[in-house]
């Protein structure tokens, strides 16, 4: 089938949405589909640009900056985003193409406008696949009320909500946010579990030997080091565990946080945690092979249910995971019956503490642990079931 994919990330970027988008859109050509990726880019000199990328066809649209701006210039070019998107489609060699079935991924909540021109166009249907429920998780975290603002952005997001035939949500506990949506005549509404592809065997530029943590039983977070991530507690935890010369912490990434946790892990003199910038997402399982146990942390005043990808990673190279998240996540249920890692849902460092040290304890303890991970991951997580999934919803009877 003839498939267009709308979203605003993917490689060169190395987010965690532009490596997922990446693996699905793999999988999609793997499958037999003919796949073409629209993407948003602020850096053209001309309306469109034509790519190949392993067996898929990249759109890239001139649209106006949408990163490293002020909130205000950001909210303003991504509502006129699909517009202009579709204008330079339209100059595109794929202007009149029709396509048998349209999907999208929010984040952004903007796409609406493009996708509904494409289904009317074409006759087809479209999957939006949502990873976050933005503005409701901008409000649980206290970055914005709900007035103005949040109308207007709550109403951008209801909009797409309105024009998705089928809507896939990372786990069950978001079901209920759609209840009112689904009522609605030939909506389908369904779980579509985070996914990655095949795990690459590119070295991993960080080579722990060469670190001062290097003989060490390595904890390792690797990924976007933001406001919603809690960073913060994992350098708690490093403190707390000072004493113990066999453990380090190994924090990999960027983000808004970033540095504020670089200053206060050398204000608190903690020598039992080394920080790296971004690497290539193709180098994470090398460096995984290095590390014994994966960290997740969500802050805990999240209300919606988050399956995060880098859980998927550490699962796919048999890492068990240290896992802090808000109270009643779906998460952490699939831990603890897949007995998988540790979950902790407070604020209580001495509960943390305890559920590090046990995991420490189980990894040279249970030598089932790893096979656990891997098994989990290849049951629910591959982008071949990911795929499958979104074309039986699009084109089965």
């Amino acid at each position: 089938m003839r498939i267009a994919l709308i979203a605003d990330t993917f490689p060169p970027l190395r987010t965690s949405g532009a490596v997922q988008l990446r693996d699905l859109s793999r999988e999609f050509a793997r499958q037999g589909h003919r796949l073409t990726v629209m993407l948003p880019a602020a850096d053209l000199d001309r309306p469109w640009a034509v790519e190949e990328f392993d067996g898929v066809t990249v759109l890239r649209l001139r649209a106006p900056p949408t990163k490293e701006i002020s909130y205000v210039w950001r909210t303003w070019n991504e509502f006129i985003m699909p517009f202009a998107m579709l204008r330079n489609l339209r100059r595109s060699p794929l202007a009149g193409q029709r396509w048998d079935g349209v999907v999208w991924y929010a984040p952004s909540i903007f796409h609406g406008p493009m996708v509904s021109a494409l289904k009317r166009e074409s006759g087809c249907k479209g999957y939006l696949i949502i990873r976050d429920i933005f503005p409701e998780w901008a409000v649980d975290m206290g970055l914005m009320g709900r007035g103005l603002p949040y109308r207007f952005f709550d109403a951008i997001a209801r909009y797409q909500y309105s024009i998705a035939d089928v809507i896939g949500v990372q786990t069950p506990g978001n079901l209920a946010y759609f209840n009112r949506w689904r009522r609605r005549s030939g909506r389908v509404l369904e779980v579509l579990q985070n996914w990655l592809d095949k795990p690459s065997n590119v070295p991993c530029s960080i080579r722990v030997s060469e670190t001062p943590l290097a003989g060490r039983k390595l904890f390792v977070y690797a990924g976007n080091m933001g406001v919603a991530q809690s960073v913060g507690i994992v350098l708690d935890l490093a403190q707390r565990m000072a004493s113990r010369t066999d453990v380090g912490f190994l924090l990999v990434g960027r983000g808004s946080e970033a540095g504020r946790h670089r200053e206060k892990a050398q204000a608190l003199g903690l020598t039992n945690v080394v920080f790296f910038d971004e690497i290539h997402p193709d180098e994470i399982p090398d460096l995984y092979a290095q590390c014994r146990i994966g960290i997740v942390s969500l802050d805990l005043r999240h209300r919606s249910h988050n399956i995060p990808g880098k859980f998927l990673t550490y699962m796919q190279s048999g890492l068990p995971a240290l896992v802090r998240l808000n109270p009643g996540n779906d998460l952490a249920e699939l831990i603890r019956s897949e007995r998988v890692g540790e979950e902790c849902q407070s604020d209580q460092l001495d509960e943390l503490v305890a559920k590090a040290e046990r995991l420490l304890v189980q990894v040279e303890t249970d030598a089932e642990l790893p096979g656990r991970c891997r098994r989990l991951f290849d049951r629910q997580f591959s982008a071949k079931q990911a795929v499958s999934q979104i074309a039986e919803a699009l084109f089965g009877s």
